[in-house]
């Protein structure tokens, strides 16, 4: 089911959406075009797009004085690399959607913000987002109403 997604052109320009190598991409989601090798692909660190020292670097940004576990490196990696392949079978999916050959920015833009509710800037068009408006209560109603009705009344 996903092997269709995952053809070489949008894989490639997956990876320029997310702004990561091509080599280290194309061959992480070579391997993990089928389901059954998301463990194993946590051990070799050429299919990794996040390695082991770099995870600890991020953590020393956060912290300098905090140090994580082995298994905990190990589960931080997985959910990673399922995210990025996750992301990327999406945008695959959509770009199909849209009958186009390649991936695009907006195809990775569109899955992150609509399922993960995440807006990059500085990637894709420059237009502006919509404001998207709170949804308004029913208390808020009521005191529009009341306001309405002592306008009227003037």
């Amino acid at each position: 089911m996903a092997s269709p997604s995952q053809s070489s052109p949008a894989t490639t320009g997956t990876t320029n959406a997310i702004g990561g190598t091509s080599t280290k991409m194309s061959s992480g989601t070579a391997s993990a075009s089928g389901t059954s090798s998301s463990g194993s692909s946590g051990t070799d660190s050429t299919t990794q797009l996040l390695t082991k020292p770099r995870l600890q670097e991020l953590v020393r940004e956060i912290d300098p004085t905090e140090q994580l576990d082995e298994e905990v490196e190990e589960l931080l990696l997985q959910i990673a690399d399922d995210f990025v392949e996750n992301t990327v079978n999406a945008a695959c999916l959509l770009a199909k959607h849209r009958k186009v050959p390649k991936v695009e920015v907006r195809d990775v833009q569109l899955h992150l913000e609509r399922n993960w509710n995440m807006w990059i800037p500085g990637f894709g068009t420059d237009e502006l987002r919509p404001y998207k408006r709170a949804t308004v209560t029913e208390a808020h109603k009521q005191r529009l109403a009341l306001i309405r009705k002592a306008i009227k009344k003037y």
